[in-house]
């Protein structure tokens, strides 16, 4: 459970119980402000929650399940910085890309933060999305759509286990919309990425194959945050 005061008025969002399997696609759908946006910061770990119960996070198939309850309990925030960086790429609305650096550097700089080779990995990933011609080009230089293929391409040229991305349509036209949500889900199928969206387009998710999860999920007499990400199967 999240809650904080907002302008005159106080936010809740429960969450009674939240299982999400290995390479499942997944959208919380509702209008702005429902709690979405709040939702996917619990899960990627950038906010604590009020209370909470169990948050078990596997990012390896073989590995064990993380507790990410007692870190928060133990307040370490290294270990959950450690494991957003390594495992969790983020899409945000209007992309997030850093304005001084190329359209190279900015796909390369998650490996680059966590050490990793970058042989040619840009290139690899614009010829995926379709903007190898913008390689040496600086964010102001591209069209909103470019930049969220950008986006994109960053947050998984680490090779995350979970791809979160925040209204990654938003911002563009329906044409691109829909395009950037064809390649994005085709990239999350063929690495194996689980996919988590928060979005206020129905028929865009439900057309590009994504499970729709209603924004509702709270009763208002829960106080409990219960959340697995694993490989569990039904």
């Amino acid at each position: 459970m999240k809650s904080y005061a907002a302008g005159g008025s106080e936010f809740r969002l429960t969450i009674p119980r939240l299982d999400i399997r290995r390479g499942a696609k997944l959208a919380f759908v509702g209008e702005s402000g429902s709690g979405k946006s709040t939702l996917l910061e619990l899960l990627a770990m950038l906010l604590r929650p009020s209370a909470s119960s169990d948050f078990y996070f596997q990012p390896q198939h073989d590995g064990d399940a993380l507790d990410i309850t007692a870190a928060w309990h133990a307040e370490n925030p290294d270990i959950m910085a450690a494991l957003r960086s390594r495992h969790i790429g983020y899409v945000l609305q209007y992309g997030g890309l850093l304005p001084y650096l190329t359209v190279r550097e900015n796909i390369e700089l998650s490996r680059q933060l966590l050490g990793m080779p970058l042989g040619e990995v840009a290139a690899h990933w614009a010829g995926k999305l379709d903007i190898t011609a913008q390689l040496a080009k600086r964010p102001a230089e591209l069209s909103v759509g470019q930049r969220q293929r950008v986006a994109i391409a960053r947050a998984l040229a680490h090779d995350p286990s979970v791809l979160i991305a925040d209204e990654p349509t938003a911002a563009v036209d329906p044409p691109n919309a829909e395009r950037i949500m064809n390649v994005m889900v085709g990239l999350v199928d063929e690495m194996g990425v689980t996919l988590i969206v928060a979005s206020h387009a129905h028929r865009l998710m439900r057309d590009a194959g994504i499970r729709l999860i209603d924004h509702q999920i709270a009763a208002e007499n829960d106080n409990l945050m219960h959340v697995t990400v694993s490989d569990a199967t039904s």
